[in-house]
């Protein structure tokens, strides 16, 4: 049970990235490195504090990471922006 809160708060966290890179479309490509470094490591540091697992919460951020980048690609296929 706790892999599945854990899960849902980096879920809740990137959902949080999404609107911060939403609301800051024309800032530099370094600025956005900067929040996904910062939002990865609050979203690793969560997970941490409720798995108490350092292999099981790399598993958890990196297969939310790779599913949040998937359906980032495959929203951006379907709805493609009109402003770019």
């Amino acid at each position: 049970m706790k892999k599945y809160i854990a899960f849902l708060f980096q879920l809740m966290i990137w959902s949080g990235f999404t609107l911060a890179v939403w609301l800051s479309d024309r800032d530099h490509l370094i600025y956005r490195i900067i929040v996904f470094i910062v939002f990865f490591y609050l979203a690793f540091l969560l997970a941490r504090i409720i798995v108490k697992s350092n292999r099981v919460t790399f598993f958890i951020t990196l297969s939310i990471l790779s599913i949040y980048f998937l359906l980032q690609f495959i929203f951006q296929e379907i709805f493609p922006s009109p402003f770019s």
